[in-house]
């Protein structure tokens, strides 16, 4: 019989994975594209994407997929012998992404929308390195959660 402590690393592994998989995009594809515009179209084509970003399919993922990450590390300290060291490492590290675009992303987002006095050159500095960081911690978790373990 499958149980929930079985689901949630899949569950979480797999969301976690196609939340890493759109940012590598915006590292390796949208912002290089979005650097070549002129700042004007830049910043409203970030801020369109923005306001996209913030529907149902990406929601229930973005969240989706870091409840299922909490739901592991809180399994694990509710049963200590549910979940392997590296499944609760990795439900970790995808909580830290998570945790990294709520606190520095999104912000900056924000920040972009409401027409700040932030260039856009100032808003790359601070949003692409954080991108960088919160797609490796969600690849990287991702991976740790999904790796199969012999039991």
């Amino acid at each position: 019989m499958t149980t929930l402590s079985t689901w949630l690393p899949v569950a979480a592994g797999t969301g976690s994975a196609l939340v890493g998989g759109f940012y590598f995009a915006f590292s390796a594809l949208v912002m290089p594209a979005l650097r070549m515009r002129p700042a004007s179209d830049a910043v409203a084509a970030m801020n369109a994407i923005n306001q996209k970003a913030v529907t149902p399919p990406f929601m229930i993922l973005f969240f989706g997929s870091a409840a299922a990450s909490a739901g592991v590390v809180i399994a694990a300290v509710v049963d200590p012998g549910s979940q392997p060291p590296l499944r609760v490492a990795g439900a970790a590290a995808c909580l830290a992404g998570f945790l990294s675009t709520m606190a520095i992303n999104v912000p900056l987002n924000n920040r972009l929308a409401q027409g700040s006095s932030q260039d856009w050159n100032q808003f790359l500095r601070g949003w692409v390195p954080a991108n960088h960081l919160r797609a490796a911690l969600s690849t990287a978790g991702a991976a740790a959660l999904l790796i199969p373990l012999n039991p």
